[in-house]
């Protein structure tokens, strides 16, 4: 579903959780900037279970379905950012990016921060382009 603002063109999904008053993406001619997702199933509403590389995959997964609703795929990503509250967590959760997205690469930055939303491990945002 996408909800029009004169400033920006918001994309909203209606089974993605959204922990706070933001759009799940917003289309800003062409450039789709992408919120932050931590791994939350969408179907509870809550932090999944499991280890970095489960709260990978999920995280992908709740941002490949922003990235569907914009009409794009993982091929259209430019620019990746990960961040991680153990950064002991960087290996495996670099074995579960590298099979998410086809070279070359979009580029990344990753950053060790304090907290993140829920209690979660990781949260991952991306730019992608139409």
């Amino acid at each position: 579903m996408r909800e029009e603002n004169m400033a920006r063109k918001g994309i909203h999904i209606q089974n993605a959780v959204a922990v706070g008053p933001y759009s799940h993406a917003v289309d800003a001619d062409g450039l789709i900037f992408l919120s932050g997702q931590t791994p939350v199933d969408p179907e509870t509403g809550k932090l999944i279970e499991g280890d970095i590389k489960a709260q990978t995959e999920q995280g992908f997964k709740n941002l490949f379905t922003v990235l569907k609703a914009a009409g794009l795929t993982s091929d259209d990503v430019q620019k990746v950012n990960v961040f991680l509250t153990d950064m002991n967590d960087f290996p495996a959760m670099n074995e579960v990016y590298a099979q998410q997205f086809n070279k070359p690469y979009p580029a990344r930055t990753t950053i060790g921060v304090a907290a993140l939303p829920l209690g979660a491990r990781i949260e991952i945002e991306m730019i992608a382009k139409k």
